[in-house]
């Protein structure tokens, strides 16, 4: 294998959700003869289920492939595949920060979309070299000339440096190698000085360890070398190192600008997180890479199982899902209304549907999953600040001086006909428009600030839904922001259910307490005594609605004689309701806490 720097090209593929990102990566590896025969499917780098049932890439995947150049030389290409959801938003800077170029793909039938700008603005800042492509030319609604205009308008380019290829049929990808390789940068560094390598992914293999995804920079690694990471100054013994093809293969050593990985030993992933600095423990390089955060969780969710006997395989299943997710968070809870549970920390609302689809599937459990929250910065009288991701945990209302809520800066990408569904659904959800510019003729992109907590929970339906699907969202996290927010509880028969309490902006408190006791009273059964079901907040109640009890006729018996006769039944009838009520407990049914999802805005 060369390691002549020169003949080395380390680049990704950015693209919106479902513009043939995977399916270029196939013909790209079955181009180059990397992938052959049986090993050849489709979506070869998408392993999960999940993955391929969504068409969507969740964790990253880098390959190695040989290419015999138009010169003659043969050149080592690195891909390096990013996930391509808004959730993920940290693992593609990272990605990213590990190439020298980025193939910037677009349908040619769809045109640009909300993640694409987003993307690209990414790779413009790491100052990536962006091969601009348009996929999906084969398809009969194929609009290139179109899509290459927004290029233009989007990045300036010549119109001669637009690529068009099919990566269903395979036409284009020739001239999409031969881009790679000239137009791409070979990657800089010495591989005699001290180390200096980028974490841009990990996973944990029950063999070896925690295994870091690794980008060279400077210097060189080799099996056997005592490592050490900036992050956490933690040190770990080489006991594996090598490259990609569909598997790993070892090899005696990582040079700068090779991309591979290191088996450390770490018996947790968390030691090993993504956009760390590794380098020796004897030869250190000067300083970490820019860029490092640990990720951090967005959203919060309490993870139930329906049977109390699941408590210990749903936590026996994440440890394991953790093992090669550090970005998923959890800690036990315990709920009045649904038993022993957790409360999980996500990195967004994608994210947290494919973990709990994975425990589903992977681990056979059935699961209640409480509403999304997000996490509350209070400010106290006392001058502390708590954080908060549990609305039943909120401290008392006369300790509190403020609650600030996550805003994120959301990007909308929509046809212009649909502008004012768009902001005014926005503007129902206390968002503050910030910019509106034309794309082009057709194509509006809007910019709002808007609450994360109005955002996760029934947002992008809506938004889908007012659009016909035409629109594309992008978003980001910006700031903690004060409003005039409370605590809205949900009594049943004078009990709080604290699974369905949730933090509302004052104005919403009474429509959304109204909403939800009437899609309550839907779903709790009767029983032989009136069920009360209240929205309120502190000791005041702002709506109620009582679920009917059945009523035996008791008087049906009676026929003619004295009226005391059939009051003396009644009396009788409601004094054992009476005491039924103060011995009977409530059961809720799962659709309950699935009910505040449903409940229409």
């Amino acid at each position: 294998m060369t390691t002549n720097l020169q003949q080395m090209r380390n680049f990704c593929i950015i693209a919106h959700i479902d513009h043939g990102k995977s399916t270029l990566a196939d013909r790209l590896l079955e181009q180059t003869g990397t992938v052959a025969g049986k090993d050849l499917q489709e979506q070869v780098l998408d392993s999960m289920d999940l993955e391929r049932e969504r068409g969507i890439t969740i964790k990253s995947h880098p390959i190695r492939m040989m290419y015999d150049g138009p010169d003659g030389a043969e050149y080592m290409l690195n891909l390096i595949d990013t996930p391509g959801h808004v959730d993920f938003h940290y693992e593609v800077s990272r990605s990213l920060a590990a190439c020298e170029g980025a193939l910037l793909v677009v349908d040619a039938v769809q045109g640009v979309q909300a993640q694409t700008i987003n993307n690209l603005y990414l790779a413009v800042e790491h100052d990536l070299t962006i091969i601009p492509v348009i996929n999906k030319i084969d398809l009969p609604a194929a609009r290139p000339d179109f899509v290459a205009e927004q290029f233009i308008d989007l990045i300036g380019c010549d119109p001669d440096e637009i690529l068009k290829v099919s990566a269903k049929t395979g036409e284009g990808i020739a001239d999409l190698l031969e881009a790679i390789v000239s137009r791409v940068p070979a990657p800089q560094g010495d591989p005699d000085v001290a180390p200096q390598g980028l974490i841009f992914d990990s996973i944990f293999d029950p063999y070896v360890g925690a295994v870091a995804y690794v980008r060279m920079f400077q210097g060189t690694i080799r099996k056997g070398d005592r490592i050490r990471l900036f992050g956490n100054d933690k040190q770990f013994e080489v006991g594996e190192i090598g490259w990609f093809r569909l598997g790993r293969m070892p090899e005696a050593f990582l040079a700068a600008g090779e991309v591979g990985y290191i088996a450390t030993g770490a018996k947790d992933v968390r030691h090993v997180r993504v956009g760390d600095t590794v380098t020796l423990v004897d030869d250190p390089c000067e300083g970490p890479l820019p860029g490092y955060a640990v990720a951090k969780p967005m959203v919060f969710s309490g993870m139930y199982p329906v049977d109390n006997d699941q408590y210990d395989d749903l936590l026996d299943a994440l440890q394991k899902l953790q093992l090669n997710d550090a970005a998923l968070t959890w800690e036990k809870e315990t709920s009045a209304a649904l038993g022993f549970g957790f409360r999980c920390g996500f990195l967004g609302l994608l994210h947290m549907e494919i973990i709990q689809e994975r425990l589903e599937r992977e681990y056979n459990l059935n699961l209640i999953a409480t509403l999304p929250n997000v996490e509350y910065e209070i400010l106290l009288k006392d001058g502390t600040t708590a954080l908060v991701e549990n609305p039943a945990l909120l401290p008392d209302v006369r300790e509190i001086q403020e609650i600030r809520e996550p805003i994120v800066r959301a990007e909308v990408i929509t046809p212009k006909e649909y502008v004012g569904p768009v902001i005014q659904i926005s503007l129902e959800r206390r968002g503050v428009q910030r910019k509106m510019e034309y794309l082009d003729t057709e194509r509006v992109n809007i910019g709002f600030d808007i609450p994360l907590s109005e955002l996760v929970v029934d947002y992008y339906d809506k938004l889908k839904s007012v659009t016909r699907g035409y629109a594309s969202l992008d978003y980001e996290y910006a700031r903690h922001q004060a409003d005039d927010l409370i605590r809205l509880d949900i009594l049943i028969n004078g009990d709080m259910v604290d699974a369905l309490t949730c933090i509302v902006h004052r104005d919403n408190a009474y429509s959304w307490g109204l909403k939800l006791c009437q899609k309550l009273k839907e779903l709790i059964p009767r029983q032989m005594y009136a069920v009360a079901i209240q929205a309120a907040v502190g000791t005041r109640v702002l709506a109620r609605t009582t679920v009917k009890p059945y009523r035996k006729n008791v008087t049906a018996k009676c026929y003619g004689g004295d009226i005391t006769r059939k009051r003396k039944l009644l009396e009788k009838q409601k004094e054992g309701k009476r005491r039924m009520k103060q011995v009977g407990s409530v059961e809720i049914p799962q659709e309950a806490f699935l009910a505040v999802l449903k409940v229409e805005r």
